[in-house]
């Protein structure tokens, strides 16, 4: 039976913490609806001592959502978790992600403190929040950087303390797949009532290894995967949300399982882009402009002939209709006459080397040659045939 992998989306915490993300209350309910509605079984709705604003969102949004977990961040400070808890009163599924620094960086130059003392205050927090709520999960910020034996150590304490899921992560992107996946087997084995937790993945993008770490911290052990909507996230972003559910559903599925709904992955990511005004990259994986598009003659014959010849995704499992012939001065006959097909006209082979002899001339002025110009081209050639 394939394992059941928990999505925890934190696009509304550490997404909106993109320079010129920020979103009001009213959108931050709508994309957690969507969230929802799109299956993912956390939803990270704020931080809610950052801001009045923030403690607002998550509070509004505590009451609306029923089926997902609503999870609000604190750091290990007791002003923090209880105002998370504040923000959580109405929620159906609460919890509250608290942690703190466990790297040597972070210990001296963040904390200016000592690896006791800071497994004290872990502990500490884990229990305060313990008190307001059932679910409490637990970060090791910088535990890409972190000591394996001092993080076992750390995971250990706060599972002890009442800690239901410990967040591994990757905060700075430092982590090498193979590094990241042999730290969740290290504290598969090493953390003191491991079996009774989640173990959940959270890796930043700085050196493009967020999904691949993800991913390898799954093949180790990890449950539960953070990620965002198109990788938004601080620098180069997070794991995105898209890429991990299909490698899960479409390279995975016989070993784990994750119940998003992959039919609204496409129109999921273009509310966020819109709402955020963080445009998507055009070639983007699974949710760009391109990402379906084709537009050399090779391999636009190829997909003419067989889609899997050039896809290994059916485009209408992440919500699009089909793919797209992208007419450019690289397209060859195969293209053109399937786009004059779709438009309505058949044309025969010597139409066709007519048309393309034109249709080469104008690609070579332009990026792009699209449906409009070569219809009208078609009606200059062959005025008493177009459809």
């Amino acid at each position: 039976m394939a394992k059941q992998i928990q999505i925890f989306d934190t696009t509304l915490r550490d997404g909106e913490q993109v320079p010129g993300c920020k979103l009001n209350t009213k959108q931050k309910l709508e994309i957690a609806e969507r969230l929802e509605e799109l299956g993912v079984d956390v939803i990270e709705a704020g931080f809610p001592i950052s801001s009045p604003g923030d403690f607002k969102s998550v509070e509004a949004i505590a009451k609306k959502i029923k089926n997902s977990t609503v999870c609000a961040l604190s750091r290990a400070v007791e002003a923090d978790i209880k105002r998370a808890a504040e923000a959580l009163n109405f929620a159906a599924r609460p919890r509250i992600h608290t942690g703190i620094g466990t790297s040597d960086m972070h210990i001296k130059y963040k904390f200016n403190s000592t690896r006791d003392q800071i497994l004290e205050r872990a502990v500490s927090a884990v229990k305060f929040a313990k008190s307001f709520v059932e679910d409490v999960e637990f970060y090791a910020e910088d535990a890409g950087r972190t000591d394996n034996a001092f993080l076992a150590k750390v995971c250990s304490a706060v599972v002890k303390a009442g800690a239901t899921v410990l967040n591994i992560p990757d905060t700075t992107g430092y982590c090498l797949p193979e590094e990241y996946g042999a730290k969740i087997a290290y504290l598969k084995e090493h953390v003191i009532g491991v079996d009774q937790v989640a173990i959940s993945t959270h890796c930043h993008n700085d050196l493009g290894l967020a999904t691949a770490n993800s991913i390898a911290g799954v093949n180790n052990g990890a449950t539960q995967i953070e990620c965002t909507m198109n990788g938004i996230g601080e620098r180069a972003g997070n794991c995105a949300l898209e890429e991990v559910v299909m490698i899960l559903k479409h390279r995975m599925g016989n070993q784990f399982t994750c119940d998003v709904n992959t039919k609204l992955l496409t129109s999921t990511s273009q509310m966020v882009a819109n709402k955020m005004s963080m445009l998507v990259q055009a070639n983007k994986a699974i949710v760009g402009e391109n990402a379906f598009a084709h537009s050399s003659g090779i391999h636009q014959d190829g997909v003419i002939k067989n889609r899997a010849n050039y896809e290994i995704i059916d485009p209408l499992d992440v919500g699009l209709d089909k793919s797209s012939i992208v007419l450019t001065a690289r397209s060859g006959r195969a293209a053109i006459a399937y786009t004059a097909k779709e438009m309505g006209f058949n044309l025969y082979k010597d139409q066709l080397d007519i048309v393309y002899d034109r249709f080469i001339r104008l690609a070579d002025q332009q990026k792009n040659v699209g449906s409009g110009e070569l219809q009208n081209l078609l009606d200059q050639l062959f005025p008493s045939q177009v459809a």
